[in-house]
């Protein structure tokens, strides 16, 4: 009977207890119920929907049981230094609670900062390289699938005519090439005037100011005008290309492409990727007429060589191979130009600062490729005597 009578008295003690609730009335925010371990999912829940109102008076007349987790609960939706103050103010609550609740948010507003341990120089250059290096692989595993996904989509639209899409490659030309041709003309222009005049001044001390035709003419057949271009439309149009991409993922545009049943790559990257395969021999080919152009006013001023003397030594001593070697290097660099580009629009994760992240860090890339395959280009083609 005795044990009997226990159950029934246990059983309706647990009946009796209420779990903790925040209610919410205009301004003023009342604590009641039990705030205790075995309510605590319910306590989080009360928590999460009442945190985000600011309130101006708090009641804690209501709270009946209370142990370090509800402690821990109601300075999360409180802070310590409120509640420190409600629950000891006089009469607020019972010796006890208040006494518990000062001491949590005393040990919460005296915890202090972790330590971190002093490494030696050696073991953090040693962390920071191994970081890097692991983050140069992850960049190069991401580009790696990322070319081998956009050659799968290029390959497959190519035996489909009825799938090329027409109206967005015709625009990324335009936008890619045609705009970029002034400024390419210009800077390359610059270039060969500045190269010309350099030459000029050390070959005059040897009295063979006469090969700076050929030091213009072979710098930018072979090495310059394409490079020049690749590193402009690396700024200009990787750029554009992340920054547009960036944006439509930021405004799940391309959740919205997916959700129509199309593919990204075949929207977005193939027809950049083509365009830009286009417009980068065109370029690297008026860049290369430029600069020489360039080269040839500052003969013509400086050194008395007039511009008929300057395309017949050019027509005599530059082979058409330094051409071809020049302009076979457009297609690989706009290739990885517009891949990098758009493989870091795809990167963006949603937020203004990501869009701009990855901008520069697209330009950066590219660049750096850029430059990376050209000398790799200019030691092969020497060793193979071309």
């Amino acid at each position: 009977m005795t044990s009997t009578a226990s159950k029934k008295k246990s059983v309706f003690a647990a009946s009796a207890s209420s779990p903790g609730e925040a209610v919410v009335t205009d301004n003023s925010l009342r604590i009641r119920g039990d705030w205790t371990l075995q309510n605590y999912p319910v306590l989080q829940q009360a928590v999460a929907a009442a945190s985000t109102q600011a309130f101006e008076n708090v009641d804690l007349s209501g709270l009946e049981r209370l142990d370090t987790a509800g402690a821990s609960q109601l300075i999360a939706l409180l802070g310590p230094e409120r509640l420190h103050s409600l629950a000891s103010a006089p009469d607020a609550l019972p010796a006890e609670r208040s006494a518990l609740l000062c001491a949590v948010c005393d040990a919460v507003m005296n915890r202090p900062e972790p330590e971190l341990p002093a490494l030696p120089v050696i073991t953090r250059f040693l962390a920071e390289t191994g970081q890097r290096t692991d983050g140069i692989y992850q960049l190069l595993k991401a580009l790696n699938g990322f070319i081998g996904q956009t050659l799968a989509v290029l390959f497959s639209v190519l035996l489909r005519p009825w799938r090329w899409r027409v109206t967005p490659f015709i625009a990324a030309v335009q936008e890619t090439g045609l705009n970029a041709l002034p400024i390419v003309a210009l800077l390359t222009f610059l270039v060969g005037a500045v190269v010309a005049f350099l030459g000029a001044t050390v070959l005059e001390s040897f009295g063979a100011t006469i090969y700076t035709v050929n030091l213009v003419a072979f710098s930018f057949l072979r090495e310059f005008g394409v490079l020049l271009a690749a590193i402009l439309l690396a700024g200009r149009t990787a750029s554009a290309f992340t920054a547009h991409i960036g944006a439509m993922k930021v405004n799940q545009e391309l959740d919205a492409i997916r959700t129509l049943g199309l593919n990204p790559i075949e929207l977005l990257v193939i027809p950049r990727v083509l365009a830009m395969m286009v417009s980068l021999p065109i370029l690297a080919f008026v860049g290369m007429i430029a600069g020489m152009a360039g080269g040839a006013t500052v003969c013509a001023l400086v050194l008395d060589i007039y511009p008929p003397q300057f395309i017949a030594i050019v027509e005599r001593s530059v082979e058409l191979r330094h051409y071809l070697v020049g302009l076979s290097k457009a297609p690989i660099f706009a290739f990885l130009i517009a891949v990098i580009g758009c493989l870091e629009g795809f990167k963006v994760s949603g937020s203004a600062q990501s869009v701009g992240e990855h901008t520069t860090s697209s330009v950066v890339q590219s660049i750096f490729m850029v430059i990376l395959i050209d000398s790799i280009a200019a030691m092969f083609f020497m060793e193979m005597g071309w």
